[in-house]
């Protein structure tokens, strides 16, 4: 069926399915994005949407437009129409260890640790006694495995890690762009908008006590408090354009399986004709991911950091014909070809900052992933 020449995807209405069901029926080349708030998987995507502007407008023919958007806004997106939608309610249980990947051996390269430690001291150089406020760099770990790695057994791991976290998977050229990012950028239903920026973070600990003198030391450090104002600043100033009403209350601890975060819940009014990529692209990137201000650290980021980012600090989500959608962060992520694998991690470098703290927060995060690949060491 076709609407104004665009096909109208097929929304399936036999008996409603689970969070369960969509992740067992996922292939790979369909987009899947698991929020708290509910499960979407798009089949039979159209040819790839290189600009925005091609996806607004696919929107006004009544389609649904999935994908992701790279790090650098200009660079070209990869969003596709979804042939087919499907809708779940959230997951309703509770968080476990998880099944790993079935069991294969696994090989990696990854850059000399001091490459990234020298980056930082260099980043904190540019910052004394200029504006540039913040700058996140990352690093990256190159995986071989021993066999073809199965998308859909990586998403039911990470899933399974964090069944209230952001789990998506959205097809790239040639690859998979995969991950469990506990930031959402922004969300729309009908007038109600919620951005929940992120910064700011301590790792997890298994032990009880430490691990909460970790969560109240982040709370009350006033590096991260910092960091944290930054992006929650630039996340309001970029939807008070937009929207009406934007409400900032102050930030909350949110834990994920391997990290603290220091959490705001924006939430906002949104005129009809605003739909939720609109509201993406004009906050992406935040500071969360790229620095304040943003140019400057763009420039840094291209300076010191030995490779292209890509997809990795993009985002991804979905929006449809009635504006309605969800975009999130693409962090905690990694790129899958056949057997290989790319995973990255960041850190937000800010005055105060330590080239040996922001190497232990990288390793952190990059848990979330490896850990679903079965590999349990530092990162």
């Amino acid at each position: 069926m076709h609407q104004n020449g665009a096909p109208v995807p097929t929304i399936h209405a036999d008996a409603p399915p689970g969070a369960g069901d969509l992740l067992r029926a996922y292939r790979a080349g369909a987009f899947f994005l698991s929020t708290p708030d509910g499960v979407l998987l798009a089949g039979n995507l159209g040819a790839p949407l290189t600009t925005v502007a091609a996806a607004r407008v696919a929107l006004t023919r009544g389609a649904t437009v999935v994908g992701a958007i790279p790090f650098d806004p200009a660079a070209p997106a990869r969003l596709a129409v979804a042939g087919t939608v499907r809708r779940a309610a959230p997951w309703h249980r509770r968080a476990g260890r998880g099944t790993p990947l079935a069991a294969r051996s696994w090989t990696w390269r990854d850059a000399d640790p001091d490459v990234f430690r020298d980056a930082v001291t260099t980043a904190l150089s540019r910052m004394d006694g200029t504006g540039l406020r913040k700058v996140v760099l990352s690093r990256v770990r190159e995986l071989t495995a021993s066999q073809p790695v199965d998308e859909r057994d990586l998403l039911t791991a990470l899933a399974d890690r964090d069944p209230f976290g952001y789990i998506f998977a959205a097809p790239l050229d040639g690859r998979t762009l995969l991950g469990a990012s506990p930031e959402l950028l922004v969300s729309r239903r009908g007038t109600v908008v919620l951005a929940n920026p992120l910064a700011g973070s301590a790792p997890r600990d298994r032990d009880p006590v430490r691990d909460g003198r970790n969560a109240t030391a982040l709370l009350s450090s006033a590096k991260d408090r910092r960091e944290h104002e930054l992006v929650v600043t630039a996340v309001a100033d970029g939807l008070s354009p937009l929207c009406r009403r934007v409400a900032v209350p102050a930030p909350e601890l949110l834990p994920t399986r391997t990290m603290w975060h220091l959490s705001t819940r924006i939430t906002a009014e949104v005129p009809d004709d605003v739909s939720a990529i609109e509201l993406a692209t004009a906050l992406h990137p935040t500071p969360a991911v790229c620095g304040d201000p943003t140019p400057d650290a763009r420039v840094l980021i291209d300076e010191l950091e030995p490779f292209d980012r890509g997809f990795y600090t993009g985002i991804a989500g979905w929006t449809d014909a009635t504006g309605d959608g969800d975009w999130v962060v693409a962090i905690r992520c990694g790129e899958v070809a056949g057997s290989s694998l790319r995973v990255y991690a960041g850190a937000g470098i800010v005055p105060g900052s330590t080239p040996d703290a922001e190497l232990a927060e990288t390793a952190a995060k990059f848990r979330t992933f490896l850990s679903a690949l079965g590999i349990e060491e530092d990162g």
